[in-house]
């Protein structure tokens, strides 16, 4: 028997998520920022990476989006530190939605390039992190962004990133 052997416990984790909203009409005639006021006020479903793995949105402004995640034992890498794809995750998320905040309705966008500087490790107790994501260019056919992720109490920096989206129109 081996060490973690004798240490080993199962444990689960669940989570439950809402279906995308429909591209009603309606839909497709709020700007980005109102789509996501109102999944901030719970009448749009949380987008089910979110639940995924444990973030959930906390502010939209004028070219700014606010998220924050709770590191947790479910997110370690074999190295035992929190997978750095939980922080890249975390900065596309508030990079991507800064650049939402700023698109007119009958638009989207989505990231052709991201860049992640991962400055702290994260553990299983790390607190919860915030990730403050603002918009630099809004254009018609590219946008850009960057973001960091802090602690949420004590502002200690873990990562930081960019991101170039494309614009796409619909229709």
């Amino acid at each position: 028997m081996t060490i973690y052997e004798s240490q080993a416990a199962t444990r689960s984790r669940t989570h439950s998520w809402e279906p995308r909203p429909e591209m009603t009409a309606d839909v497709l005639a709020m700007s980005g920022r109102e789509i996501l006021r109102g999944a901030l006020d719970g009448r749009f479903p949380a987008a089910s990476i979110m639940s995924t793995l444990g973030f959930r949105l906390t502010g939209v402004g004028d070219g700014n989006a606010t998220f924050e995640g709770d590191p947790g034992e479910h997110l370690l890498n074999p190295m035992g530190t929190v997978h750095g794809g939980f922080l890249a995750t975390l900065l596309d998320s508030a990079l991507g939605s800064a650049v939402m905040t700023r698109l007119p309705a009958g638009s989207t966008y989505t990231t052709v390039q991201l860049g992640v500087h991962l400055v702290r490790p994260v553990s299983a107790d790390t607190q919860v992190l915030r990730c403050e994501g603002r918009a630099l260019h809004v254009g018609r056919t590219t946008a850009t962004a960057e973001a960091r992720v802090v602690g949420a109490e004590d502002g200690r920096l873990y990562a930081h990133g960019t991101t170039t989206c494309a614009v796409l129109r619909f229709g």
